[in-house]
């Protein structure tokens, strides 16, 4: 911890919004509180909101020279926030979004100028990296801003991933965050993150909902992602103790894709009335649908049924005038739940793959829009890991905006029942926080680490492996076949270090290398496992390529064995130790990605 930091800090650095929460680190008991954040919410309008939509517009240069364009203080020429959501969605080819989500494709340079993804020559692009730096930065501002005796800079300072980012990932996201000044932050699961935030809002209360032996299922369905974790109870010498026994892939489904399928049901009920929508009234339709969404599932008295919508007019006959039709409740709970939470059986299987053969490169959505399909496979997929552990669970946390519908969540408890007939559902933990549990329970599991509490063990949530070429004979045209080095076991705890002695390499250093690297989700070898068989449990990561010298050697093999480390901060670290421990090398991931291949490829 930061010798001056007076508060811990949580950020969300979501994929639709991002959100500030902290706590006096002197303060007893915790309360999360958010900060409101200023930006622009229209031509020359600054507002503090406790949400800032992730979302960065680049204004033309016409734009840049208005100063009803710029937000005091920033000299990027970018505008983040409220506005650059609303004026992106009028010039989509300027509008950054999902950046977080560019953070985890392969098959890019993340850190190059790539988005807007698809812009023309004119567009100033940004890497996926920089774009999440500016959202950091501009929480750093609006907090140095609003505490300047405590920069944001000497605080302790936590911020979100999901569960499923690999290293590259993470460690991408480590550094927008030294882009942005912070040159010191610790990394936290997003769902464990929202369990930490019910923690603290339930106080000691929590005891009474949770027992031992309880299994909760955290669903986390934003605007962006879907995430699933599960977090087992147990007694630990009449102590509450939470481990995290599995967690679900980064699902690129949410919000945003009920927003165009909302969209596509009004279109079809114009172009039934005889009005056909162009390309530019369809986005504006979208964005009204998902402003309408979000007011016709929020829970309140005397809900509303219906919101009016407006759409500019293109027409000749229409100059001056507007289209308007409505979104009702019925569609909306139609739409949503026969689309995105259909119930399915147990072994319902997602599509895995798009049904088309060419697709444009872009991010890799979900092929399949069920989400109750994902889930079924999601728990399917935790049996197989932690194994007897894994039956029906018994609670439930629900998190993200989607799911402030009851209707919804209600669709997903059926769903869970209809899989586990012997129980009556998971009962639903009471009073989640859909909007701010992961700032507000980063800066609680902060405050926690400093005073002591319950915390959710755990560890990292994948093994991780070294690929080693075999020993064996040449063979014209064969490359040596590949085994699987498990370096970092699933579940080691941040902070451990492994070191593997007993197994001893030859390094090839004086020349170029390749590394190749691979995680596992459901395998559970101990550290120095050598695996020999990679079969479709191994998923390849992008390779280190590296030039490791050693007093001008050129091409010589020297003996090693393998040291790693997943720090405090939640980053993988690896090194080779010269067999007469004078000398190592570390290996940094390679940030370039590539194409991800298949083990049998080798």
């Amino acid at each position: 911890m930061p010798k001056n930091a007076a508060y811990v800090v949580g950020i969300d650095l979501g994929t639709t919004n991002s959100v500030l929460a902290y706590i006096a680190l002197d303060e007893g008991p915790p309360t999360a509180r958010i900060l409101p954040v200023p930006q622009l919410v229209a031509p020359g309008s600054i507002e503090a909101r406790p949400l800032l939509p992730s979302f960065l517009y680049v204004p033309t240069p016409q734009e840049q020279a208005s100063p009803e364009f710029r937000f005091p203080g920033d000299e990027t020429a970018t505008v983040v926030g409220e506005f650059a959501r609303r004026r992106g969605s009028e010039v989509p080819e300027r509008l950054v979004a999902s950046a977080k989500s560019w953070l985890c494709v392969e098959g890019i340079d993340r850190e190059s100028p790539q988005l807007p993804w698809g812009a023309s020559d004119e567009v100033t692009k940004l890497s996926p990296v920089e774009a999440s730096a500016r959202y950091l930065q501009h929480l750093r501002r609006a907090w140095d801003k609003h505490f300047p005796e405590a920069p944001l800079a000497e605080q302790e300072v936590l911020v979100g991933v999901p569960a499923s980012f690999d290293p590259v990932a993470r460690e991408l996201t480590m550094k927008a965050a030294q882009l942005a000044g912070l040159e010191r932050v610790t990394l936290l699961e997003e769902p464990q993150a929202a369990f930490y935030a019910w923690l603290e809002r339930q106080g000691d209360s929590c005891r009474e909902q949770v027992k031992a032996g309880d299994l909760i299922l955290v669903c986390d369905i934003g605007g962006g992602t879907t995430d699933f974790t599960l977090i087992q109870a147990s007694d630990a010498q009449g102590q509450l103790a939470l481990e995290r026994i599995a967690v679900g892939d980064h699902i690129l489904l949410g919000g945003d894709n009920m927003d165009l399928a909302l969209a596509h049901a009004l279109r079809e009920q114009l172009r039934q009335e005889g009005t056909t929508l162009d390309s530019w009234q369809f986005r504006a339709l979208v964005s009204s649908c998902r402003e309408a969404k979000e007011t016709l599932l929020r829970p309140s008295e005397g809900a509303t049924k219906s919101v009016p919508i407006s759409i500019l007019g293109r027409g000749r006959k229409l100059i001056g005038g507007t289209l308007r039709t409505e979104l009702t409740r019925q569609l909306v709970e139609e739409v949503l739940t026969s689309g995105f939470f259909p119930l399915c059986d147990a072994d319902a299987e997602p599509i895995e793959t798009p049904t088309a053969s060419l697709l444009e490169w872009g991010l890799p959505y979900a092929a399949d829009p069920a989400i109750t399909k994902h889930l079924a496979a999601f728990l399917r997929s935790a049996r197989t890991t932690a194994g007897t552990r894994v039956g029906a669970p018994t609670a439930v946390l629900f998190h993200g905006g989607v799911l402030q519908a009851p209707a919804l969540r209600e669709r997903l408890r059926a769903a869970l029942q209809q899989w586990f007939p012997e129980t009556a559902g998971p009962r639903e933990l009471p009073d989640p926080d859909f909007e701010y549990a992961v700032a507000r329970g980063a800066a609680f599991y902060g405050y926690v680490r400093a005073h002591g509490g319950v915390r959710i063990r755990g560890g990292v949530a994948h093994a991780y492996y070294l690929g080693i070429a075999a020993a064996l004979p040449a063979v014209p045209g064969m490359e040596p076949p590949l085994k699987a080095l498990c370096v970092v076991p699933r579940g080691l705890e941040e902070g451990t270090e492994v070191d593997l002695p007993q197994r001893e390499f030859a390094l090839v250093v004086g020349r170029d290398a390749e590394f190749r690297f691979f995680q596992s989700a459901t395998r559970t070898d101990p550290a120095g496992t050598l695996a020999g068989e990679l079969g479709p449990e191994f998923q390849e990561l992008p390779p280190v390529r590296v030039r490791l010298e050693w007093d001008g050697a050129q091409g010589q093999r020297v003996p090693v064995h393998v040291r790693a480390q997943v720090d405090e901060l939640g980053t993988l670290q690896l090194w080779f130790v010269h067999r007469d421990g004078q000398k190592r090398w570390k290996l940094n991931f390679d940030l370039r990605a590539r194409e991800r291949r298949s083990p049998s490829s080798s």
